[in-house]
């Protein structure tokens, strides 16, 4: 398996230079996106398996750029940020970001919130290709494939049919995807769920994949 590698979106020579030795020296590859502004197209360019982004840079924010990534891809966006403020927390969740830390942060916790964000998003086995009855999810570039054809995904799709590969023959349940998709069901809408199987099915069904999650009446999904 390839390392997984990182876009870090920081305009601090320093803080650069910090982040991508401490990435680089516990096995990932960091790459720096320059000049910031750079970063949705470096995005495009590199599909990195995760983005580092500050809040506060020069020419345009953290938050402005974000919105652009996510215009076209589902990439994990993790905000490592001297802003501290409880509305930049909660702005960065709601335009898409996955994880925040602020400044100064501990690196070991920092390299924790980052393992555990990649593993939930790409799974055990990191960003290797999946497979099933002909099927082929690409967990790096958001992507299933099936006989020629493409289905792009969102974050919550790729992570719902990466939670479904990887447990290809088995039910599961729909708490088990809710803990999967946000760890905490208290803070999650039942039909959230619901919502994004609908929208995974037509993708599915746009590819030539009918019938390929099967639901289990009070049991939850199968493939």
């Amino acid at each position: 398996m390839m390392p997984y590698k990182i876009l870090i979106v920081e305009d601090d020579p320093v803080i650069q230079t910090q982040l991508q030795t401490l990435l680089t020296g516990n096995g990932y590859t960091a790459v720096i996106a320059d000049p910031p502004a750079s970063a949705p197209d470096t995005v495009k360019e590199l599909s990195p398996h995760l983005v580092l982004m500050d809040i506060r840079l020069p020419g345009e924010s953290g938050f402005s750029l974000c919105s652009k990534i996510r215009a076209f891809s589902s990439v994990p966006i993790f905000f490592v940020t001297s802003c501290s403020g409880d509305m930049d927390e909660l702005s960065s969740f709601l335009l898409g970001g996955d994880g925040f830390i602020t400044k100064p942060y501990n690196t070991a916790i920092l390299l924790a919130k980052i393992s555990s964000l990649l593993k939930r998003i790409y799974g055990a086995g990191g960003g290797d290709a999946l497979s099933h009855r002909g099927a082929v999810l690409r967990p790096e570039s958001g992507v299933l494939e099936y006989q020629g054809q493409r289905a792009e995904l969102t974050k919550n799709e790729l992570k719902i049919l990466v939670y479904l590969f990887r447990n290809a023959g088995k039910i599961c349940s729909r708490g088990d995807l809710i803990d999967h998709l946000w760890d905490n069901q208290l803070y999650v809408d039942d039909n959230a769920l619901s919502v994004n199987i609908g929208r995974i099915r037509e993708k599915l069904s746009a590819v030539g994949l009918n019938d390929f999650i099967r639901t289990k009446h009070r049991q939850g999904y199968v493939i």
